[in-house]
This record gives C-alpha cells, structure tokens and sequence, in this order.
C-alpha cells in the first residue's frame, strides 16, 4: 500500500523532532465558548488532537474565555461533550481565565518596559488614527505618558475605576508599521459584565492577541495551530512573547474549509437560533457537531471527511457530497440489515400450504462476516408494499 504523504504541518512537526528542537509537542484546541461548534470546528479538533496522537504528544483543551458577554457554562459543556463524542481525550482543560492574574502581571511588565500605555481615546478615534494601507497612522495624545502613570492608570482600570470604554492599554509598538495589527493594538479593556467562572472579580479583560499566545507559552505548547484569518496576527504573536521574554511558542496557519451549500459562521448560526428559524444548537438542520449527531451521522465519519479533505493552505469549498460519503460509507460498514414494510397489503399464496412456515436466513451486515444472520419466517401470508402492486397494471410495470 501506498504510504500517505505528509501535510505541511507534519512536515514541519518532523522536522523540528528530527532536529532535536523539540523532543515532545504539545498542541491546544482554543474554542470560545459562545456558541456550540460546527463541522469547521471538527476539522480542528481533528487536526490538533490527531497530531499530538501520532506524534506522541500532548493536546490541551483551553476555552478562550475572554469575552464575559457572549460566554456561558452551556457552550463549556456542550464543547466538552462533542469532543468527547468524537472520540478524544484532552490532557489538560484549562480556561484563559485561569491566567488572568498573570495576563495582568505580563502587561504590568509591558508597561515598565515602556511598551504599553493606557489611551483616553475612544475606539471610533483609536480607529480613525490608524491610517491605511501605504498611510502611516496618527500618535495619540497619550502615547508618550510616564511609566508611573501608565501603572497607576492600568491599577485602577482594574479597581473599577472607569467605564466601559473609557480607557484601554495599548501595545507601543510603531504607527507606520506595514501590518496595520501592528499599529499600537490595544490589548486590554475595560467590561462591567459577570464572568461565567470569576463572576465580578475583573472588569477588565485581555484581547485575543495578549491572551491568545501568551496562553500558548504559559501551556508551553510548540505548534499553535489556527486558520488563515490569523496569518496577520503572527507578527504580534511574535512580538509579544519576544517582548515578554516566555516560553516562544509557534504560530502555523492552515487554510479553513467552507462546505457549499452551509452556514459556517457561529455569527450567522447564533442568529438563526435566537429568532426561532431552528429548534435549537442541535436542530438537525445546524451543522453544528451535535446538529449532525442528530441526523445519525457517525463520529467516524466525522473524523473520515476531515481526514478526507485534508490539510493545505490555500482556501476552497468543498462538496457537501463528500461528507455524505463518508456518512454512507461508514454506516454501510457497520449498520444491522433489517427489512420491513411501511405501507403493507396483505397477500395469500393459495398454492402453499397454509399451515407451513419455512424459515430464511439473511445476513445482519454483508459487509462484516462476524455480524451473524437472523430468521425470517416464510408462510403462505406475506406483506408487501401496497405501492408494489396493482390490480390493472400498465406496460412495463414490473411489480405486482
């Protein structure tokens, strides 16, 4: 048999494992905890969770719960529950809340390093000096406050002091920078919500790029795997575990797959189920893991059609054929065979003999020699489909 070729990714995993960079990986599978996952999220899991297997690895689950508005514990279990359906096991679930603490204490020592400061500026103004594209964006007014001041400012952001919006902190890193990510991000703001886990204790919250990798580095995860739609973030990724001086983690992107014919954003899914067009998360209809559960489908076919359309970094679209197939393939090896009559009419053989009962024997699965048979029982009374018979046929009617 052929051997199967490599994906990029394991290439680079090989690799880096062949040259003694790492003697052991560690992946991590991110999910916010906003809605329920969806066949692009399967893929995912899929992808980190089956490196870390064939490579002897670790694969952590961490909820990336930094939005206190959007998150609640439903969508922690509900995650939980479909990975587990697939068929994986995490080494460790871990929450992006569990290091806020120290998020807080990583953007203390920005500060001290002159490389964060706190902005009065409101996000539509913030947004407004960035510039464009060729455009170098404006300073703020604010950039160049003293360190004590920045650290007496992000202390009471964090006492409450202020309203949503009323301050940020933001990375000090270059306006003119060609990547416009780069361009002083704010990576901290201020959120009067209730937290799903520390309830009232913060008001104020790390963004995804000052939460994302350093909870890559503190996990010491070597290969951060995420779609495309991060490719620009990398250099920030970068820039802020260099800066930190942690673990230095690793950023790859591969490409996402849209199925056609499928909704595949959690934004659009969200709005489907709060305005009543489905009965829910796992309405049959969603394309959410536990939707598709739902239909009958199979956590082996599931994990066959990410096997399937594999792993690139170039975007496309693919068939939702191809998932059927795999649906088809999967139960057609493993379903008992049962026969039975939805619509019967009743029919006599008048030349068998009424009291005689002969018994048949059908297998319960063709395609597994161990499945055994079961009996069918065969006298002068059967039980056809009424659609299968008709009493003045016309030509060609090659029923009853």
């Amino acid at each position: 048999m052929k051997e199967k070729s490599l994906n990029f990714i394991e290439e680079i995993i090989e690799t880096h494992l062949k040259e003694g960079k790492y003697t052991k990986i560690a992946t991590r599978f991110p999910p916010e905890p906003n809605g329920y996952l969806h066949l692009g999220h399967a893929a995912s899991i899929c992808l980190n969770f089956g490196l870390a297997k064939k490579y002897g690895g670790t694969c952590y689950l961490r909820f990336d719960d930094t939005n206190p508005i959007t998150e609640e514990e439903e969508y922690v279990e509900s995650i939980q529950n479909d990975i587990k359906w697939l068929g994986f096991e995490w080494d460790e679930l871990n929450f992006t809340s569990d290091y806020f603490e120290t998020l807080y204490e990583y953007a203390m020592d920005l500060i001290h390093k002159g490389l964060a400061y706190v902005d009065d500026l409101s996000s539509e103004e913030i947004a407004e000096t960035k510039g464009d594209i060729g455009t170098p964006g404006k300073e703020s007014p604010y950039r160049n406050r003293s360190i004590t001041e920045n650290v007496r400012l992000f202390e009471e952001m964090r006492a409450g002091k202020y309203k949503d919006g009323e301050k940020v902190l933001r990375a000090k890193i270059d306006m003119a920078h060609p990547n416009l990510l780069m361009r002083d991000p704010i990576i901290y703001r201020i959120k009067h919500a209730k937290h799903h886990r520390t309830g009232d204790k913060w008001v104020i919250y790390p963004m995804y790029d000052m939460a994302h990798g350093q909870s890559d580095s503190i996990e010491n995860i070597t290969h951060s795997i995420c779609t495309l739609e991060f490719l620009h973030h990398r250099p920030l990724y970068e820039w802020l575990i260099e800066k930190l001086e942690i673990f230095p983690s690793k950023q790859y992107e591969f490409a996402r797959k849209n199925i056609n014919y499928t909704v595949m954003s959690k934004r659009r899914l969200i709005q489907l189920v709060n305005e009543g067009h489905v009965r829910g998360w796992d309405d049959p209809r969603m394309p959410t893991i536990s939707g598709v559960r739902r239909r009958g489908y199979t956590p082996k076919s599931i994990k066959d059609f990410a096997e399937a359309i594999g792993i690139s970094k170039r975007e496309n679209v693919i068939d939702y054929a191809l998932l059927e197939h795999c649906v088809r393939q999967d139960l057609d090896e493993i379903s008992t065979r049962r026969m039975a009559v939805l619509d019967p009419l009743k029919l006599i053989i008048e030349n068998y003999t009424a009291d005689e009962t002969e018994m048949l024997s059908s297998s319960n699965n063709p395609r597994d020699k161990e499945s055994g048979t079961y009996e069918i029982p065969f006298s002068n009374e059967l039980w056809i489909e009424r659609e299968d018979f008709m009493v003045d046929p016309p030509k060609k009617y090659h029923r009853l």
